[in-house]
């Protein structure tokens, strides 16, 4: 993307009327004008095999860069890409003055061009063979031409309909960002990809283009703790850039200097997971245990899981006991039942069967699909109430319709020996390979002995 984005949009300047440049009708010129250049060369700008576009190129383009013109180009198709993508908006043609150029260079174009609806220009291939450049060119061009009037019109309408950004309005969105992840962390959501969702549905719901957004990061992150983060919780993430664990670690420890409590989190994260750097239990649990001083509930919440488990410190139930109830106690759904696990398996507390019904009844509720199965396995088992195998089933298949791998294990155990539901391997062997597809064992052992008894 990063060739075809207007430079203006990489730059922190301002207009007269303190606003930061956001993309316009007459980025949309620049970004035809590297197309136009794209189809000559039959080739993407500034291509490298092997290698990705980066913050380096972004500073040149923006300082001046541009690929070089091709070879045997005609010199009136030369001269209206490269005023297209001319550094200064205010001199580049409009679209309809690109359009015009086109039909009425003979040099370039056959005759008789017609403004048809059939063919749009995206739908041209681009030619990676050079062999017959001219007559390539002018068949694209052509089809360039084809394009209707009314979807001229349309761009430059919608172009016209969008609102300069200033720089209140890009901080303002930053900051927006990083406490909609702190509230899903606070309320325990399970899955990061889940986090990811949002984080990209509320830039959608907002109107926010995303890559201008990474694109101020980009040059707009060197003080600003909120911005850091982002910036890094995108390259962990792969939002409008590939996942980089490294550099997100790097982020992520730079902001977390300036005391920020999700970039100090995820510094935990990373070295839980080994993510950018060498796994370090111990460095982990600090970072968690930091997060959970300062009432972060998920850091409250692995705090637990580390001294439940041993991990980079010695194994302590109570203490484990003791950070789920206070995640819990904050609204952390994993945490309310984890902590039903505790009353559930005598972990930390005294057995109480009816507590833990009650805090995984809670769980499940807030939407964690692991505190929708420990409620349906109370109702299979009769753990805290009665047995209840049809309202297991709901629970069960409730929780793998979200994806969770052990409910969707559950189903197809309860397909394939016909409990409570009428008996359906084909059905068992559906959710086995739900399952198994997401790492499941005792679904991959499931899977491969259905299948060879069929």
């Amino acid at each position: 993307m990063v060739p075809y984005v207007d430079p203006k949009s990489f730059s922190r300047r301002r207009n007269n009327n303190n606003q930061v440049f956001s993309l316009n009708e007459k980025s949309d010129v620049y970004s035809v004008g590297v197309l136009l250049w794209e189809i000559s060369s039959g080739q993407p700008p500034f291509h490298a095999e092997g290698e990705q576009y980066d913050v380096s190129l972004i500073l040149e383009i923006s300082q001046g860069l541009r690929e070089t013109i091709v070879p045997d180009t005609p010199k009136d198709y030369i001269e209206i890409y490269t005023k297209c993508w001319d550094g200064e908006p205010d001199n580049r043609p409009t679209i309809y003055q690109v359009v015009e150029a086109i039909i009425t260079k003979t040099d370039i174009v056959i005759e008789n061009p017609q403004l048809l609806n059939e063919q749009e220009f995206s739908e041209v291939p681009l030619s990676t063979n050079n062999s017959e450049p001219r007559g390539e060119l002018s068949q694209l061009i052509q089809n360039f031409c084809k394009m209707n009037t009314n979807e001229i019109d349309n761009i430059a309408v919608s172009n016209e309909q969008e609102k300069l950004l200033t720089e209140e309005d890009f901080n303002r969105i930053v900051d927006e960002i990083n406490y909609l992840i702190f509230k899903l962390l606070n309320k325990g959501t399970s899955k990061g990809e889940l986090v990811k969702e949002q984080v990209i549905e509320y830039l959608k719901n907002y109107d926010t283009n995303l890559q201008e957004i990474y694109n101020w990061l980009l040059i707009n992150n060197q003080n600003i703790s909120n911005s850091i983060f982002l910036l890094g919780y995108f390259n962990y993430k792969g939002i409008e850039t590939r996942i980089n664990y490294k550099k997100a670690f790097n982020l992520f420890i730079n902001a977390s200097e300036n005391n920020h409590i999700l970039a100090q989190y995820f510094v935990g994260v990373c070295y839980f997971f080994g993510h950018g750097i060498m796994k370090n239990e111990k460095l982990a649990l600090k970072y968690f245990k930091t997060t959970a001083n300062k009432n972060l509930t998920n850091g409250q919440k692995d705090t637990g899981y580390c001294y439940e488990n041993g991990i980079g410190i010695e194994k302590d139930l109570n203490k484990a006991f003791y950070w789920y109830e206070k995640a819990a106690n904050n609204g952390n759904i994993i945490a309310i039942k984890n902590l039903g696990i505790c009353y559930r398996d005598e972990i930390g507390v005294k057995k109480d069967h009816y507590k833990a019904f009650e805090l995984f009844k809670q769980s499940a509720e807030g939407g964690y699909s692991g505190g929708m199965i420990s409620l349906g396995y109370c109702y299979e088992l009769g753990i805290g109430t009665k047995i209840d195998k049809q309202k297991a089933f709901e629970l069960y298949l409730k929780s793998a319709n979200l994806g969770n791998k052990v409910a969707q294990y559950n189903i197809g155990v309860m397909y394939e020996n016909g409990d409570v539901i009428t008996k359906d391997l084909d059905k068992a062997i559906y959710w086995y390979k739900k399952s198994a597809k997401q790492g499941h064992q005792f679904a991959k052992n499931k899977l491969e002995i259905l299948q060879k008894n069929l």
